[in-house]
């Protein structure tokens, strides 16, 4: 069976632009009024790239372009518009050079897209505006948090953002998503019991624990993902340390041959002996850090329920072995699938690629209907339901594409990129090392590096720009000059110039005393390098 008849490129032509609601973080169905935003179209987005349909991206970046707007009186989850919206868009964006899109000058640092991503960011901001840091779950783009929101949201509707909100600190200069982000994800990690556990659903106003169930799945799953998808992409040893010692107290408290229990967080007794098919994700997390074995263990086990019953049930009784009362559908969510993506790629196990046929199969004989693939209602009898959700098209379609296709552009090992010249300098991109969030939308963790030094190196232009005039000023004849090692004092220039005292004295304050350098980064040439490359005459003496 060949894999490319599953989605075909005219049903992906024709995606819907609206989307009537999806599971929240802790798996419920919120208001379909929150996704009135074009979500499907932004969500499939670099579903299309991946699979090589690179006319319809374009396209879609047009219509996009053109209709989509946040200023809208809509009450948003911002876990959802976080993942789906500001991830696709800054995945879309970054990927839009190789899809052969015409970008702007100044790109990957600037572009529509990115403005998008950043303009649907700044939306979710007043959520974050409470006592603890930690955001409500829900925020109207167009008044902010509803006054008489609850103040009580998951675990992972609070740990969620590092990846994108980084990301788009990173390309826009502006800190301030960065910052949130970690503030939440520290007060998450305060608030954890002395067994070293996190519950379901916190107060963020007061930052006491309300649902205090402990495990790997809905409502905490991609807080625990992001710390490690979070070390990974910005080389941050404390967040891997942070889960880390997490891990610890999960194998300790949840884990029974090879399963993961829910427990009560402060005294570690089992609460639900259930798996919910939202865990499956953990085989791949495991992978990324390198615990093979028992990510393997852990996804054969998983693998054996969907062969009962051709998917897997939202929740599966472990003591029983059947499906919970009112949990037997299957909505076509792809963490199985991810996980055998992520432990192919690390094992080559034929068994992994078992997996993805018995997938392609399920899906095409039970769900696939004339307009797309529909939920499963009931796995039992195999009842279908009148709803795809857009995580279909964004992660599951996408996951299995690549657990087939080696070649893609995504598994690049770092044998081909992509040189970029940014305002900034050089820029590497395309090399690989993709970090997906929890929606299955890639980042180039490259990207990260092409934009942040902008502050300090626009202070470096200016202290040689005033050095350039300070020469033309006394008429001296042009020469090579060799910097002093010292301090430089600028001449005094027009009061509210460029050159002003006044001026120089608060960009000397703005610059940082040491330049951070990352953990793991592309070799960076020196700034003055970079302007003997361009011809300039500001040049080192050796």
């Amino acid at each position: 069976m060949s894999f490319r008849l599953l989605i075909p490129l005219g049903l992906l032509c024709a995606l819907p632009p609206l989307h009537h609601g999806a599971p929240g973080p802790d798996g419920t169905a919120p208001d379909p009024a929150h996704y009135s935003f074009s979500l499907t179209l932004i969500d499939a987005l670099d579903t299309l790239l991946i699979l090589g349909n690179v006319s319809e991206f374009q396209r879609v970046i047009e219509v996009l372009q053109d209709n989509v707007d946040f200023d809208i009186d809509v009450n948003a989850s911002v876990f959802e518009t976080n993942i789906r919206v500001v991830g696709g868009l800054l995945s879309a964006h970054l990927l839009s050079k190789k899809a052969g899109v015409e970008v702007e000058a100044g790109w990957p640092c600037s572009g529509p897209l990115l403005r998008m991503a950043e303009e649907a960011a700044r939306k979710l901001l007043p959520a974050f505006q409470t006592p603890t840091g930690m955001p409500y779950g829900t925020v109207n783009l167009l008044h902010g948090v509803n006054p008489g929101e609850t103040p009580v949201t998951c675990t992972a509707g609070i740990g969620t953002f590092i990846v994108e909100f980084a990301t788009l600190s990173s390309l826009t200069g502006d800190p301030v998503f960065e910052d949130v982000a970690r503030v939440a994800l520290m007060r998450l990690w305060e608030s954890r019991s002395d067994i070293g556990l996190v519950g379901n659903h916190i107060d963020v106003l007061t930052g006491k624990w309300v649902a205090q169930d402990a495990g790997i799945g809905a409502g905490v799953d991609s807080y625990f993902e992001y710390l490690v998808k979070g070390a990974i992409l910005l080389q941050d040893e404390k967040l891997m340390a942070m889960f880390l010692e997490y891990n610890k107290a999960i194998r300790n408290y949840t884990r029974f041959d090879d399963w993961y229990l829910w427990v009560q967080m402060y005294k570690g007794t089992v609460s639900m002996p259930v798996f919910q098919s939202l865990e499956a994700y953990w085989p791949g997390l495991q992978s990324l850090i390198g615990d093979i074995d028992n990510a393997m263990r852990t996804f054969l086990n998983y693998y054996t329920v969907w062969k009962q019953f051709g998917g897997l049930p939202e929740f599966y009784n472990i003591p029983q072995g059947y499906t919970v009362e009112k949990r037997e559908g299957y909505p076509l969510r792809p963490e199985l699938i991810e996980s055998a993506m992520y432990l192919y790629r690390a094992t080559g196990d034929p068994t992994l690629l078992e997996l993805g046929r018995d997938a392609v199969e399920s899906i095409e004989k039970i769900s696939k209907v004339e307009c797309g693939f529909a939920t499963i209602k009931d796995l039992r009898d195999h009842k279908l339901d009148n709803r795809m959700e857009s995580f279909f098209l964004a992660e599951t379609v996408k996951y299995l594409y690549l657990l087939f296709d080696p070649t893609n552009f995504i598994h690049n090992n770092g044998s081909t990129f992509d040189a970029v010249i940014t305002p900034y300098g050089e820029c590497i991109l395309g090399a690989g090392g993709y970090i997906f969030n929890t929606e299955a939308h890639p980042i180039d963790p490259a990207a990260l590096h092409c934009c942040r030094r902008l502050k300090e190196e626009q202070w470096e232009v200016e202290d040689l720009m005033r050095e350039f005039y300070s020469l033309k000023r006394n008429r001296s004849k042009f020469q090579k000059k060799t910097v002093s090692s010292g301090p430089w004092e600028p001449p005094a220039g027009p009061p509210g110039t460029l050159f002003s005292p006044e001026n120089h004295d608060q960009a000397r304050e703005r610059k940082p005393a040491k330049q951070r350098v990352p953990l793991l980064s592309c070799p960076s040439q020196p700034f003055t390098s970079k302007l003997a490359l361009l011809g300039q005459v500001f040049l080192d003496s050796s």
